[in-house]
C-alpha cells in the first residue's frame, strides 16, 4: 500500500522541524535557533489513532531568493506540495503574518491542496487569542499549537487525519502478481537488469549515475509468473542530492519499496557493500519487505574457484543482521544468472505468505523452550505457553507469556533463529511479539 503525505512548509524558523518531531513523537529533525538548518527534506512514517501517513519536512520558503541555497529550499517546499496529500502550513503566532506568509498562502490556495494553517508558538491563553489574525490568509480557522510543549498537537492531528484520503492499495491486486522493486544506489544496473530481463531496451541506460529519475512500472511474464518490474531512481545520501528533482527521487523510490511485494537490492561487485547500500537495505527492512541482495558486475571482477565464497563471507561479516537474506552474483550486461533472480523472486514471495499450522508451531515451541528455557528476570520466573502464526506477509507469530515485557531481547533473538532454523522464511524479515497470557 502506499501511504498518504503530509508536508509541514512555512517560512524559515517558524518551528517546523519542531513540530515534525513532535507529531511524530521522536527527535529525527535537527532543531537549531538559526534559521535555515533544515536543507533537505526529512521524511518519516508516523501514526495517529491507527492511521498511518508520511509526514515530510521541508526548508524554510522564501520567496524570489537570490541566494541559491535559498532558492533550492523554495524549490523543495514546491516539490513537497505538489507530493503531497495535506499541507501543514506553520505561521509564527508571536511574529504575527508576514509578507512571507502571504506568498505562500497565495500558492496554497492557487494549488488546490487541503491545507491546515497552524500557530505555533502559540504558548498561553493571550497568545492563542491572537491566532485569528491568520484567518486574513484565505485558509480556513488557524490551529494553535505549542511544538516545544505539545499544546494542541494532539487536535492538530485529529484534523490531519480527517483531511488524508485513504490509503491506496497497489494497483495489481491480482494474487497472481508479484511486484518487485529493483532498488540500490545509482548507477548500480538497474535499468540494465530489466533490459536484459525483458530482453528489448525497454529503458535508458548510460554511464551517468542517476539517469532514471521516476519510478517506472514494466509488466513482465516468467515462466507462467506475471510480475510488475519497479525500476527506481538511486538512492543518495541526503547531502549529495544537489538537483531539485532529485528532491522527488527518495520519496518515490521509498513509495515503490512500500509498494513492492519484494525488493531486490543491486549492489556494485567492484564497489563491495557500502554504507549506502546498508541504508538502502535498513529501508527496505524498516518497511518489512522480503528482499533478495543482488550483486551485480560480476563480469568485471577478478575471480579464482574461491572468489564467490570469499565475497560471501565478507557479506555474511558486514551484514550479520541481514543473514537471512539470499545473495545472487549476477552480470546485468551479459545476463549472467540474471533470470535465476526472478526464481529467487518467486520463492521469497513464496516464503513471505507461507502460514505455519498452530499445532506444528507449539510443538517447535515445546522442543525449543526445553532446549533452551527463557532466564528469569526480576526474581519472576518466565514461562511461555503458546504460539500462533497471527499473520502473513510478514509473517507475524504472536508468543503468549505470563510475563511477556520480561523476556530478554537475547532470547527473542534466540526464539526469532530456531523459527527460521526449523520453517526457513529465506529472504523475509519475521514479526514476534508477545502478549500476557
Amino acid at each position: 500500500m502506499i501511504l498518504p503525505t503530509v508536508a509541514i512548509i512555512g517560512r524559515p524558523n517558524v518551528g517546523k522541524s519542531s513540530l515534525f518531531n513532535r507529531m511524530l513523537q521522536r527527535k529525527v529533525a535537527v532543531v537549531d535557533g538559526q534559521p535555515g538548518v533544515t536543507r533537505d527534506r526529512n521524511y518519516a512514517v508516523g501514526d495517529w489513532n491507527g492511521i498511518d501517513f508520511r509526514l515530510v519536512d521541508t526548508g524554510g520558503i522564501v520567496p524570489e531568493a537570490d541566494n541559491l541555497m535559498e532558492s533550492m529550499i523554495y524549490d523543495q517546499t514546491e516539490f513537497a506540495i505538489n507530493e503531497s496529500d495535506v499541507v501543514i502550513m506553520v505561521v509564527d503566532t508571536q511574529v504575527g503574518i508576514d509578507p512571507v506568509d502571504r506568498e505562500i498562502a497565495r500558492r496554497l490556495n492557487k494549488s488546490g491542496k487541503a491545507c491546515v494553517v497552524t500557530a505555533n508558538k502559540a504558548d498561553n491563553v493571550s497568545l492563542q487569542n491572537e491566532i485569528y489574525d491568520f484567518m486574513r490568509l484565505g485558509l480556513g480557522e488557524p490551529m494553535p499549537v505549542s511544538a516545544t510543549v505539545g499544546l494542541g498537537v494532539g487536535d492538530l492531528l485529529d484534523r490531519v487525519v480527517e483531511l488524508l484520503p485513504p490509503v491506496e492499495e497497489q494497483e495489481d491486486t491480482e494474487s497472481n502478481v508479484i511486484r518487485v522493486a529493483l532498488v540500490g544506489r545509482p548507477n548500480t544496473g538497474k535499468s540494465s537488469f530489466i533490459n536484459k530481463l525483458i530482453g528489448q531496451q525497454r529503458h535508458i541506460v548510460t554511464p551517468i549515475a542517476g539517469t532514471t529519475r521516476d519510478a517506472i512500472d514494466t509488466p513482465f511474464e516468467s515462466e507462467g509468473q506475471n510480475y510488475v518490474l519497479i525500476d527506481t531512481a538511486g538512492l543518495r545520501r541526503k547531502y549529495k542530492v544537489h538537483e531539485n528533482v532529485e528532491f522527488y527521487t527518495n520519496l518515490r523510490t521509498t513509495r515503490a519499496i512500500e509498494s513492492c511485494d519484494v525488493a531486490v537490492v543491486l549492489v556494485d561487485a567492484s564497489a563491495g557493500v557500502t554504507m549506502q547500500d546498508q541504508h538502502v537495505l535498513q529501508q527496505v527492512m524498516d518497511n518489512r519487505r522480503p528482499a533478495i541482495l543482488t550483486v551485480n558486475k560480476w563480469d568485471l571482477m577478478e575471480k579464482d574457484s574461491s572468489t564467490a565464497d570469499k565475497y560471501t563471507r565478507e557479506i555474511n561479516d558486514t551484514l550479520a543482521k541481514y543473514s537471512f537474506l539470499p545473495v545472487i552474483y549476477i552480470s546485468a550486461l551479459s545476463g549472467q544468472r540474471v533470470p535465476k533472480v526472478m526464481e529467487l523472486v518467486k520463492n521469497v514471495h513464496g516464503e513471505n505468505n507461507k502460514r505455519i499450522a498452530t499445532a506444528e508451531l507449539n510443538e517447535f515451541l515445546q522442543e525449543t523452550v526445553a532446549r533452551k528455557h527463557p532466564p528469569s528476570k526480576q526474581g519472576k520466573h518466565i514461562k511461555i505457553n503458546y504460539v500462533t502464526q497471527s499473520e502473513i506477509a510478514p509473517p507475524t507469530f504472536l508468543f503468549f507469556s505470563n510475563h511477556p515485557k520480561l523476556i530478554a531481547k537475547s532470547y527473542i533473538s534466540y526464539l526469532s533463529n530456531r523459527i527460521r532454523q526449523r520453517f526457513g522464511f529465506e529472504g523475509v524479515p519475521i514479526r514476534l511479539k508477545f502478549r500476557k497470557k
